[in-house]
């Protein structure tokens, strides 16, 4: 893997949201290697810096795909980019989520949290079941593209809804509370802010789920992608190396002590 950012070129860019784009990126020579669902690469704008974004699509050609909230300058430069624009990428860098001998697959996010959950959707489970969640109808991410995986089992649910908007209003863990599942079958996969997962576990436990049935995405601010710099410390984990994802009996005392 090489430390310095290999040149990709924008060839398409899809608005979802106000502050949110998805970009798709081709190597303007040699690719990086495959990426895995939850890695992420550390995307670099010319002149501004680089951050880093999560894999929400892996096509399999040697193309990047990335849907980025602007949340600062680096964000913001990435997320206005145009078909055309070379930006710099390196990866794969941290741990993918674990999928190997899923039956029943439960995937719950929150806003941008969906993204690196997106990838894992066309896994072969017997059962998918998706509950997506966002704060007003028009912050929600892929919502056509929901509205056709006929092979997953979708709720989508909103904070705040307005009079076009039909569907659930509430906290993803409404819908998690009562959604019918066997736990000694499916493995859950929760991404978003740290106060939703912390709350979906609990109910997840509380259904009678095992801890280590349910994976968790971490987010830290990442800046090397390799453990060397610390920036992402989380307790013991260095989360661009550790993480982002891990097992709920790792996370889980992380996720409780706030001043971590």
């Amino acid at each position: 893997m090489t430390w310095v950012p290999t040149p990709y070129r924008v060839v398409a860019r899809t608005v979802e949201t106000h502050d949110s784009a998805t970009l798709t990126l081709r190597p303007v020579a040699e690719s990086l290697p495959g990426f895995r669902p939850g890695q992420f690469a550390m995307l670099y704008a010319h002149g501004v810096g680089e951050v880093p974004i999560s894999i929400s699509a892996i096509p399999g050609d040697g193309t990047l795909v990335h849907t980025i909230r602007a949340v600062g300058a680096v964000s913001r430069a990435l997320h206005d980019a145009e078909p055309g624009t070379v930006i710099g990428a390196r990866g794969p860098f941290g741990t993918a989520w674990q999928l190997d001998g899923v039956e029943d697959l439960l995937v719950v996010a929150g806003g941008i949290g969906l993204a690196p959950l997106r990838p894992v959707l066309g896994h072969l489970s017997k059962r998918t079941v998706l509950i997506a969640g966002a704060r007003t109808p028009q912050d929600l991410l892929y919502k056509d593209e929901l509205g056709q995986l006929s092979s997953v089992d979708t709720v989508l649910t909103v904070d705040h809804g307005d009079h076009d908007w039909h569907g659930r209003v509430g906290f993803v863990t409404e819908p998690l509370a009562s959604l019918p599942f066997d736990p000694e079958r499916t493995t859950a996969l929760l991404c978003g802010p740290e106060p939703m997962m912390r709350f979906c576990a609990r109910t997840l436990l509380g259904r009678g789920l095992a801890p280590d049935r349910i994976q968790v995405s971490l987010e830290r601010n990442m800046q090397c992608g390799i453990g060397v710099c610390g920036h992402c410390q989380l307790g013991p984990l260095l989360l661009c190396r550790d993480g982002p994802v891990t097992g709920y009996p790792t996370a889980r005392p992380l996720l409780s002590a706030k001043e971590l």
